[in-house]
């Protein structure tokens, strides 16, 4: 049995063209490859899944870098001062069929402080063969006299629009149909992460009885709450329904919800009501990122000034969600919620 290429690998973008959403990365790059002035070191800095590797190897095949002469380097796994000895030793050796050659490090931030101190001087001075490109997660971590001897690139997190885009786009090519509702669903879960939107979509598509797939098929397959469940909540707490309120989430937790991605649906739908309420002439573009009946929901919410959904309930709604992904029970935090909110 031929074993399925993972969907983020079979559609890494391989080329400037194919990378979304870095266009303030990949303008600088494109024109610094242009001009024959590449960085000696360079570090792309972003959350997990934004595609750092990745650019990574787009620069190092932009430059012409062969296979052999581009080496990838986890730090995790190579993180001591010997294994900087020997990369410190082997950077000398000039390539073999390129002009020059590629060191990726990825997770640099996982090097020991001895480890960068020995590899300061290296990077400072590489010998012209050499360009270095360093990938992390967690920027802070690393060395400011590392950082000041690099050109240091951050990529943004990518839009939920440009998720959902992407998802729909690799379910097209692979003869599926992804319904709107349900590539938003998916870009909601992914948090801002191309990698987890296609590992997503993946197991959608081996789920899925069919070639099509809807928001709440999706929302079975992943733990997403339906939009029902969610919008019977959200009512409750404008109501002050208590009992309402807690067989919505007894609901959810009873069907497997996903419960830190229920709160994060529940945020979502209390800031649209304030920023409805208090930016009306903006409302096209507030509702446009909901479902319809969540839409139409918000917008009667959001004409009642009395509402209990309004900037205090989503401050503290804010604090909940950091206890839902701690709690031993997740959905006790939001029990607790509903119960302040309709007992005051």
């Amino acid at each position: 049995m031929t074993e399925q290429l993972a969907l983020y690998r079979k559609y890494r973008p391989e080329s400037f063209k194919e990378v979304r959403d870095q266009d303030h990365i990949v303008s600088v790059l494109e024109g610094a490859i242009k001009k024959r002035a590449v960085p000696h070191a360079m570090i792309f800095s972003g959350t997990r899944g934004t595609g750092k590797t990745t650019m990574a190897r787009i620069v190092a095949r932009e430059l012409g870098v062969a296979d052999v002469d581009l080496y990838e380097i986890d730090a995790a796994s190579n993180r001591g001062i010997d294994d900087v000895r020997e990369l410190k030793e082997a950077v000398h050796t000039l390539p073999y069929q390129s002009e020059k050659k590629v060191y990726i490090i990825d997770e640099v931030h996982m090097l020991t402080k001895e480890a960068f101190n020995a590899l300061l001087k290296t990077i400072e001075e590489p010998p012209e063969h050499v360009v270095f490109m360093m990938a992390t997660t967690e920027i802070d971590k690393v060395l400011d006299t590392i950082l000041s001897r690099c050109q240091v690139f951050t990529l943004h997190s990518p839009s939920r629009s440009v998720l959902a885009k992407t998802v729909t786009d690799v379910a097209k090519k692979e003869g599926f149909t992804l319904k709107p509702d349900a590539a938003d669903m998916i870009a909601i879960a992914a948090d801002g992460s191309f990698r987890d939107a296609l590992g997503v979509l993946q197991k959608v598509i081996l789920a899925s009885g069919d070639k099509i797939g809807d928001g709440d098929e999706v929302a079975a397959i992943i733990g997403a709450p339906k939009t029902a469940a969610l919008e019977s909540l959200v009512q409750a707490l404008h109501e002050k329904d208590a009992a309402t309120a807690l067989k919505a989430i007894a609901d959810a937790a009873e069907s497997q919800t996903d419960m830190v991605l229920f709160t994060r649906l529940l945020l979502e739908r209390l800031r649209a009501v304030m920023l409805l309420r208090n930016a009306p002439n903006d409302a096209e573009r507030i509702l446009a990122q909901l479902p319809p009946s969540g839409a139409e929901q918000v917008e009667k919410l959001a004409a009642d000034a009395a509402s209990p959904l309004n900037s205090h309930l989503l401050l503290r709604a804010l604090e909940i969600s950091q206890l839902v992904r701690r709690a031993s029970v997740p959905h006790l935090p939001l029990e607790v919620l509903v119960v302040e909110v309709c007992t005051k």
